[in-house]
């Protein structure tokens, strides 16, 4: 997995951690930044080795959203931007979608601010965990750039009125605040962050690789569909799934109280 300047990439125990590396620039979503995000999920999809992932951040503040001055540079242009902000926000949706596409659970590691775009990032992963001192925010409505694409990921995340309180008011809340949202699944100290990531991951490594993709994929594409074709959808995945080996070996290993001895591999 390449390494560059911006985004540091390291494997170890079956665990892909990403860290953003432009803590003086608030760890925007650049467009340099944003290429190496995709960049590296798009090349661990198929990595048999890697079982979780972990986003995560240098510095005090874990991601700023968009980089508003490089958006602003780019009004100089002979299209006013026009251009630069399409291929921007098209690539900012690439690597939210690459997130919730990946075949492995994605953990976000939050241990500062997270604002607009930030906010999206944590809202795209299929876990979170912060620190008791991590602050969440989309204040678009407050610089006359309403949050849209972050809407995306919060309206999907969050209860109706609790996504639109964010959005609407363009208010910080608090660590405790987005757990009762539901923005993220755990609130632990500073000094616990590294611990408490450990532990999904950890947890996760013993559970199947094929069965957790099944799983993801299952739970991103029902969710959008009315309630009789989700069955539908998710009765056929289950039958496959019934039929995989992976299902063989497991019930096989409960009924005879065992641990399952996993393929690790798709």
């Amino acid at each position: 997995m390449p390494t560059s300047t911006c985004l540091l990439s390291e494997t170890s125990n079956h665990v892909l951690t990403l860290t953003l590396n432009q803590p003086e620039k608030r760890n925007a979503l650049s467009f340099e930044m944003l290429e190496a995000l995709l960049t590296a999920l798009s090349q661990s999809q198929t990595n048999p080795d890697i079982r979780a992932v972990v986003i995560a951040a240098k510095g005090t503040v874990f991601c700023a959203g968009h980089n508003l001055k490089e958006l602003t540079t780019h009004r100089a242009d002979a299209d006013k931007g026009k251009a630069f902000y399409e291929h921007t926000m098209a690539l900012c949706a690439k690597v939210m979608q690459a997130i919730v596409h990946h075949p492995r659970p994605v953990i976000a590691k939050i241990q500062g601010m997270a604002t607009a775009a930030g906010c999206q990032l944590v809202a795209s992963c299929d876990l979170a965990i912060c620190t008791d001192t991590a602050r969440f925010c989309t204040p678009g409505v407050n610089i006359g750039l309403f949050c849209s694409t972050p809407m995306v990921a919060l309206s999907r995340n969050l209860p109706r009125k609790k996504a639109m309180e964010m959005l609407l008011l363009g208010e910080v809340i608090d660590a405790q605040t987005a757990q009762a949202f539901g923005l993220v699944n755990q609130v632990v100290s500073p000094d616990q962050l590294e611990n408490a990531t450990n532990q999904y991951c950890d947890t996760l490594c013993q559970k199947s690789t094929t069965v957790l993709a099944i799983g993801k994929e299952a739970f991103y594409r029902q969710i959008e569909m009315p309630l009789g074709e989700a069955y539908d959808y998710t009765s056929a995945v289950m039958v496959k799934n019934m039929l995989h080996g992976e299902a063989v070996e497991g019930i096989g290993a409960f009924i005879e109280k065992r641990r399952p001895q996993w393929q690790q591999a798709d």
